[in-house]
């Protein structure tokens, strides 16, 4: 008697189950926004580290021949009411931007750590003290904040900076503690502590790498948010002072001559648009992977 044995690869289960796995595997495949949101936030680091790249002009040179020149093929996003190119003053503009959000969240991401974690150790005052103040903080508005800060400071990028920067404390502060007394709970914690570890090392060695895991991806959410608002701040005319090309005085230059020439206010609100839905999309991918969610 002869036996016939199927050598198909895999079972009938298996061979049904595949398309299934195939499908997973393209759906774990990164998205299509998050690629161009990446491919943005890289083109503006390269603007920020050699923006003569993108443009041979001096944001700060002024052309009276040219003054609210339309976009062309000379100036592609125009000339502003000096004669000045927009192409290069909002390419120069990343610059600045960027500086003053990263530091802002870098403020942020220090005194938020380091709040957090004294509010997730066991001292239930500390708990509570440092709660109430992330919720007096949080009562105010980001903007009105930072221009209360800005009034006693005084105007300038750095001042600017802090004032943002404090805004964003609670928000750092408040993930922190959570994931201080998760991690303060866990069991390998808890097992070190049964083996003699000091609490030092602990510290060092278990509690601050765990705990700051979680930092990256809230810091690259809160750039964008932060640009919007030093963008807002210096529009108002607290932030850096003209000429500086950074993008909210480009806003705040353009409101006089809006009715005849729209280029020099609307491209760089574009850039600010763009570059915070891009911070918002690739920190957001970013959660999705940290928390090990599907993002399809």
């Amino acid at each position: 008697m002869t036996q016939t044995f199927d050598t198909t690869p895999g079972t009938r289960a298996e061979q049904e189950v595949a398309p299934a796995r195939a499908m997973r595997t393209v759906r774990r495949r990164i998205p299509a926004g998050v690629v161009a949101s990446g491919a943005f936030i890289a083109l503006l680091l390269v603007a920020v580290a050699a923006p003569g790249l993108f443009t041979n002009y001096d944001p700060l040179a002024g052309d009276f021949l040219s003054i609210l020149k339309a976009p062309d093929a000379a100036h592609p996003f125009g000339t502003d009411r000096l004669g000045r190119d927009v192409f290069a003053r909002t390419v120069y503009g990343a610059r600045y931007s960027l500086f003053i959000g990263i530091g802002a969240t870098l403020i942020s991401v220090v005194f938020g750590v380091l709040l957090g974690i004294l509010a997730g150790q066991k001292s239930r005052l500390l708990d509570e003290t440092n709660s109430r103040l992330f919720d007096i903080v949080s009562s105010f508005p980001t903007v009105l904040l930072a221009m209360l800060v800005v009034t006693f400071l005084g105007q300038g990028m750095f001042n600017i900076a802090v004032a943002v920067g404090l805004s964003g404390i609670p928000k750092f502060g408040r993930v922190v503690r959570a994931q201080t007394q998760l991690v303060r709970n866990a069991d390998y914690v808890t097992h070190a502590h049964i083996y003699g570890r000091g609490h030092i090392e602990i510290f060092f060695r278990h509690l601050l790498p765990n705990v700051l895991v979680a930092v990256p991806v809230t810091a690259t959410v809160f750039i964008g948010s932060a640009i919007l608002a030093v963008s807002g701040l210096s529009f108002l005319g607290l932030g850096p002072q003209p000429p500086t090309p950074e993008w909210g005085v480009m806003l705040a230059e353009s409101r006089d001559t809006l009715r005849v020439a729209w280029w020099p206010g609307v491209f760089p609100g574009v850039a600010i648009t763009l570059t915070v839905i891009a911070f918002t999309v690739f920190g957001n991918y970013l959660q999705d992977v940290f928390e090990g969610r599907d993002n399809s």
